[in-house]
């Protein structure tokens, strides 16, 4: 029987395939050329030792710049390979591997880690084919990272590690205002900013800016737009952007320009404009620079001495700043709710039946926009819209294509994550989703992509709802419950109907009860609506009115967007040019409600705020007068069972005791059943300190906060 032979993986020029690894790797070490006849490779371990001491304590962390990444090694199934291909990656310069869906074996790069397209890579392997059928050499060919000006025959040209990261520490650094802004200024402007930022925290807050601006000779009104316009979002400072460019409508107030919030759009901006004029600020820059700092230096292997930075990238804040410390409304709010709230919420467990307790990354996360809807009316469509492209894991179909949960935000690669990994993080909002389970986490998926507009909102994409039986049973989570978790956290929520479904299940009609409490946030999109024509629009908009009317229970009327809100053209053919008038306008409405989302993002965060605040409070009047009901000693379990059956009454008794709106009382099926798993003997009585200091949050501390840091200038 004949012998079957190994694959053996091809390095360099065979002779034959019998040729082991050991002897092939000690045929080769034997074979190279010593002294200076080869290249010196100063990230290999062997041929450079001085260079790895103390490696293994000291772990760098950074991110290989695109440019600069080097070729991955791909097998081949050829008979023969190529010497010159780098075969070894340099120490410290290890690409992340991301697995693809589709099965791909860890020794084959995926576009993401090329940082390009699929195309760019195949004719990236072009590259490597310099060697010739003529090469039968075995000796390995070193390859060293090519930083810099690189010259071929003299290795040591390239630009030093240190020198790399020096450099992208300065291209991260580099900051854009909304004018154009050239580099030069910009540097100036950062030592401004250093100047003005008194404290060190990396924010110009009120008195910062006050005693800053006062060199520019404007007046009040003139400074209190310059801030107005700078502080976009209201945050209560500004960063190095807004003050780049509240220090750009300086120079164009000096000028004798009106501000106004068009200016920044208008021809008199240009990208030359000149810095402003600020008395006395060259004798503050000139006093405030500091000395130039010790530096460690470690050796280089070429034998130049290069400085090695303490910090690879530049800390938050120059001086550490106490726990306590207040530097805008959010971190106000942050320390209100540890102090004030929180210790509320515990002692009641509204964890449990209202929202899950508050982290620091909820109060820092970006504005969310919710969609919702059937299956089919265009959801992950408008995202795509929006983006003018793809998400990862993104699917469009007539059939229901969305089966999960799609967080879209920013990140520095496309890549999808998984629920399981995206709820663990503490840098992110969503560690309260691990309440439903495995089953709904296994639904959940994060789609990163870097983007300008995800930069400033992050999109939410759900499945669509499903009727009959299937939105139920197929589900092994509860759905309404957690789009009743989004709702809370989103800023805006986008309900998409399609004109040839216009019927709202019970299904669906469930799950927009579950947005009770969050109707200012839902605006209501007839989307696809260039499939039908002026008349049959027109009857289509009526029945979308009156079905709402059944389902939210508001004497309002709801802002209805219609518009067709995919990358076609519109069919002007069956609405005419008006219909597209009408279309154009539309999205323009929607497109500003979806503008002015991170300026109301610190707005919203107080409001969402005071609402929580006030939820907490009812609930510990609730539990506290369930606790009360409840006998000494004997008889527990039967009041129990007569207290959640009679529920609604003791609500009332509630809400007459403490003279408490009836519209803010939470759901009473939802408080029954979870109401039914905990005994009500163990509750905590009510704690009037407790009370009273939530009390205080809203009569007078958020007030202070708010005057703290609105315009310094009012």
């Amino acid at each position: 029987m004949k012998r079957k032979t190994s694959h053996v993986p091809k390095f360099g020029n065979w002779e034959n395939d019998d040729v082991p690894y050991t002897a092939y790797f000690d045929h080769a070490r034997k074979e190279k050329p010593k002294g200076g006849h080869a290249r010196f490779n100063p990230n290999d371990p062997e041929e450079n030792p001085e260079a790895f001491i103390g490696a293994t304590n000291r772990v760098v962390h950074h991110k290989p710049l695109e440019s600069e990444a080097p070729n991955h090694y791909h097998h081949s199934n050829s008979s023969s390979s190529h010497a010159n291909e780098p075969a070894r990656r340099s120490h410290g310069h290890r690409t992340r591997h991301h697995r693809s869906g589709s099965g791909a074996s860890a020794g084959h790069m995926t576009t993401s880690e090329s940082g390009g397209s699929v195309s760019d890579i195949i004719k990236g392997q072009g590259r490597h084919t310099a060697s010739t059928a003529h090469d039968h050499h075995h000796h390995r060919t070193t390859s060293i990272p090519k930083f810099g000006a690189w010259d071929v025959n003299d290795p040591r040209s390239g630009d030093g590690f240190t020198v790399i990261f020096e450099k992208l520490k300065e291209e991260k650094t580099n900051v854009t205002s909304i004018v154009p802004c050239s580099k030069e200024h910009q540097k100036i402007y950062q030592e401004w900013f250093n100047v003005a930022d008194s404290d060190g925290d990396r924010r110009i807050t009120g008195n910062d800016a006050t005693k800053f601006f006062s060199m520019s000779t404007l007046s009040r009104t003139e400074l209190k737009q310059v801030w107005a316009l700078a502080d976009t979002k209201r945050q209560g400072f500004l960063g190095l952007t807004e003050f780049i460019t509240a220090m750009q409508l300086v120079s164009l107030a000096q000028a004798g320009h009106e501000l106004t919030p068009e200016i920044l759009k208008s021809s008199v901006v240009k990208e030359d404009l000149p810095l402003p004029v600020m008395k006395g600020l060259d004798t503050l820059v000139a006093k405030t620079k500091a000395p130039p700092t010790h530096t460690q230096t470690q050796p280089d292997p070429y034998g130049i001495v290069q400085p090695q930075p303490t910090q690879w990238y530049p800390s938050k804040s120059v001086k550490k700043l106490p726990l306590n410390a207040v530097t805008s409304i959010i971190d106000g709010l942050k320390r209100l709710y540890t102090e004030k709230l929180k210790p509320l919420e515990v002692a009641y467990r509204f964890n449990d039946f209202v929202s899950p307790l508050l982290t620091s990354s909820d109060f820092d996360a970006k504005p969310m926009v919710m969609l919702l809807g059937q299956y089919s009316t265009g959801k992950t469509t408008f995202i795509k819209h929006m983006l003018k492209c793809d998400y990862p894991g993104a699917h469009i179909g007539p059939e229901p294509t969305t089966d999960r949960f799609v967080v879209v935000m920013s990140g520095p690669d496309e890549r999808s994550i998984p629920g399981n990994t995206i709820a663990v993080q503490a840098d992110m909002p969503f560690s309260g989703l691990t309440s439903f389970g495995g089953s709904f986490l296994s639904k959940f998926q994060c789609s990163q992509m870097p983007h300008p507009l995800l930069d400033e909102i992050t999109f939410v994409d759900t499945p669509g709802v499903l009727s009959g039986e299937k939105q139920r049973t197929q589900r092994s989570y509860d759905f309404t419950g957690v789009i009743s978790w989004f709702a809370a956290k989103c800023d805006l929520i986008l309900l998409l109907f399609d004109p040839h479904k216009l019927d709202i299940s019970d299904e669906f009609k469930r799950v927009i009860s579950s947005l009770r409490g969050h109707d200012d946030k839902i605006r209501v999109v007839l989307n696809k609506a260039d499939q039908v024509d002026t008349q049959q629009l027109m009857r289509v908009y009526g029945a979308l009115m009156w079905s709402l009317g059944k389902v939210l229970n508001s004497p309002e009327v709801s802002r209805v967007y219609i518009g067709s809100f995919n990358d076609k053209p519109v069919k002007e053919s069956a609405l005419g040019p008006m219909g597209q008038e009408l279309f154009e306008k539309e999205q323009d409405d929607l497109l500003a409600d979806l503008v002015d989302i991170p300026k109301k993002a610190c707005d919203r965060r107080i409001n969402e705020f005071v609402k929580r605040a006030r939820a907490a409070k009812m609930h510990a009047y609730i539990i506290s007068h369930l606790k009360k009901e409840m006998p000494a000693m004997m008889g527990k379990a039967k009041t129990q069972q007569r207290l959640i059956d009679n529920l609604e009454d003791e609500f009332a008794k509630v809400q007459r005791e403490f003279h408490l709106p009836p519209g803010d009382f939470p759901n009473v099926e939802h408080f029954r059943e979870v109401l039914n798993g905990y005994s009500i003997d163990k509750f905590e009585k009510l704690k009037p300190k407790l009370i009273q200091g939530v009390d205080d949050m809203l009569g007078y501390e958020i007030p202070e906060l708010l005057k703290k840091f609105r315009n310094p200038y009012d």
